[in-house]
C-alpha cells in the first residue's frame, strides 16, 4: 500500500469524522425543530421504594416560546431531566426540573402508600423521529427511576391544541425584544366569570412586585407576563382543614402533604390545555383567597395566594423556586426534612453541605472569612455579609446558606441575596441571550 494512497484513506476518514461532529458543533434550532411546541404528559407513581414513569399523552401547540440556543445544556440539573436525541443518538434538547411526586416521596405517608400524579412537560416540535428520556432523581442525586420513549412527528394521535378557543388573555407586562425573552403566564384561580377585573387588577399588581426585586427589576425587559383568564365556578379554593371544597379551574387545595399552608394543584393537564395556544414557559397560579400559603416547584407551577397581606413577599419567594430553583433556606427544629444529606451536595446554587463548596459562592467569599461563619449581632451586615450559615435547605446542622438573611429564608427581608441574585441573573442570561 504506497505513501500517497494511505493519505488519501486518513483525508477521507477525517472527513468523514468531521461531518459526524458537525450536527452537534454547529447544531441550530431550525436543524432540529419547527416553531411549534410538542407537550409531553406522563404519569409517576409509586411509594417512597419505588417509582415508576408512564406516557399518557402528546399534544402539538402552536409556537414555539422557550429558548432557542444552547438546546443540548442545562443550566441546572433539578431532581429530574428530560433528554431528547436524535435517531443518530445526539443529545439536542435537555430539561430539568422538580415535581410534587417526588418531593411527596419524601414524605412519611409515601412509606405506606402508593400514588400517581400527573406531570407536563414542554420540548419544540422536532422536524424528525426522536427519542426522549425522563430521568427522575431521589434526593442523594442517585436515579430513582427512567423512561425512554419514541416520538414520531407524524403520529396522528398527536392532538392539536391550541389552534382553536384559546382561553382569553391581556398582556401585563412586555419585554424589549419578544424573540429572545421569558415567557410568564399568570393563571387565574378560583375567579369566576364576574370576578375577572379582580383577577387582571391582581395580574399587573403580581408582575409588578415580582420585577421590584432585584435582579428582575434591572432585567424586566426580558420578560413578557401575560394574564390568562380561566373562568371558576366558584371563587376561592378548597381549605379542607376547614371542610370547604371549591368548584374550580385547576382545583387547588390547601393541606397539601396535611401541611395547613402548602397550597397545590394537582391537575396538571389541565392547567396546560387552559394555556394551549398562549405564550408560556414558566407557570404562575394566582388563586383569590385570602388564606395564607403558596408553593413554588422549580420548572413546574408557582401558585399563590392572590390576597393574603404577605402576598408580595411570599410570591416572589416561591418565584425564585419555581422560576430559579433556589432552596429554601429555613429551618425548623420542629419540622426537620430529609431532603438533603450529608456527602451530597445540592444542586440549587444557594445551599451547601460543604461536599463540594467549590463549585458555590466560596470565590465569593472573603479569605479570612471562618467556615463555618458564626452569626453577626450588627443588623446592617445581615444583608451582605457572604459566608457559611449553618442552618438552611429545612435542616438546622449540617446544611448551609451565604447570608444570614435573605428573600429565601424569611418574608421579612426586603431582597434576595447576592448569591441568590447572582444565581437568578446567570438564568435569565441563559434564557435569552441569543
Amino acid at each position: 500500500m504506497n505513501k500517497d494512497y494511505l493519505n488519501m484513506v486518513k483525508t477521507f476518514i477525517a472527513a468523514v469524522m468531521t461531518a459526524i461532529a458537525m450536527p452537534m458543533s454547529a447544531q441550530s434550532f431550525d436543524d432540529y425543530f419547527t416553531d411549534n411546541t410538542l407537550r409531553l404528559d406522563y404519569i409517576f407513581a409509586g411509594d417512597s421504594k419505588k417509582q415508576e414513569i408512564s406516557l399518557d399523552e402528546l399534544s402539538e401547540m402552536p409556537g414555539w416560546y422557550g429558548r432557542r440556543t444552547r438546546l443540548a445544556e442545562l443550566p441546572l440539573e433539578g431532581d429530574g431531566q428530560l433528554t431528547v436525541k436524535d435517531k443518530y443518538g445526539n443529545t439536542i434538547y435537555r430539561h430539568s426540573f422538580n415535581t410534587l411526586f417526588q418531593e411527596w416521596v419524601t414524605y412519611p405517608e409515601a412509606k405506606n402508600t402508593r400514588k400517581s400524579f400527573e406531570n407536563s412537560f414542554l420540548i419544540p416540535f422536532p422536524k424528525d423521529t426522536v427519542n426522549v428520556t425522563i430521568t427522575l432523581n431521589n434526593s442523594r442525586r442517585k436515579v430513582a427511576s427512567e423512561f425512554t420513549h419514541q416520538v414520531v412527528p407524524s403520529d396522528i394521535l398527536i392532538r392539536k391544541i391550541g389552534y382553536t378557543k384559546r382561553t382569553p388573555s391581556v398582556v401585563v407586562h412586555q419585554p424589549k425584544d419578544t424573540a429572545h425573552c421569558i415567557h410568564l403566564a399568570l393563571v387565574a384561580e378560583g375567579y369566576t366569570d364576574k370576578e375577572m377585573d379582580v383577577f387582571v387588577n391582581d395580574a399587573r399588581k403580581t408582575a409588578e412586585y415580582i420585577l421590584s426585586y432585584e435582579p428582575f427589576k434591572s432585567m424586566q425587559d426580558r420578560f413578557m407576563i401575560t394574564a390568562v383568564k380561566s373562568v371558576s365556578k366558584e371563587s376561592g379554593t378548597s381549605v379542607p382543614l376547614k371542610n370547604i371544597w371549591k368548584n374550580t379551574a385547576l382545583s387547588s387545595n390547601y393541606s397539601t402533604f396535611y401541611m395547613d399552608r402548602y397550597l397545590t394543584t394537582s391537575r396538571i393537564k389541565r392547567l396546560h390545555d387552559i394555556l394551549a395556544g398562549i405564550p408560556y414557559e414558566h407557570i404562575m397560579i394566582l388563586v383569590n383567597t385570602e388564606e395564607y400559603g403558596g408553593g413554588g416547584i422549580f420548572n413546574s407551577y408557582h401558585i399563590a395566594s392572590a390576597h393574603h397581606p404577605t402576598v408580595k413577599p411570599v410570591t416572589v419567594h416561591e418565584f425564585g423556586h419555581s422560576f430559579a430553583g433556589l432552596a429554601d433556606e429555613y429551618a425548623y427544629e420542629s419540622e426537620e426534612l430529609e431532603m438533603y444529606h450529608s456527602g451530597v451536595e445540592p444542586w440549587e446554587k444557594n445551599i451547601t453541605t460543604l461536599t463540594n463548596f467549590d463549585s458555590k459562592w466560596k470565590k465569593y467569599m472573603d479569605k479570612d472569612t471562618p467556615i463555618p461563619t458564626p452569626s453577626s449581632k450588627d443588623e446592617n451586615t445581615q444583608f451582605s455579609r457572604i459566608g457559611v450559615f449553618e442552618g438552611a435547605g429545612y435542616r438546622t446542622k449540617g446544611v448551609y446558606r451565604s447570608t444570614e438573611r435573605c428573600r429565601m429564608r424569611d418574608n421579612t427581608t426586603p431582597d434576595f441575596c447576592p448569591t441568590c441574585q447572582r444565581s437568578i441573573k446567570e438564568l435569565i442570561y441563559f434564557y435569552t441571550l441569543p
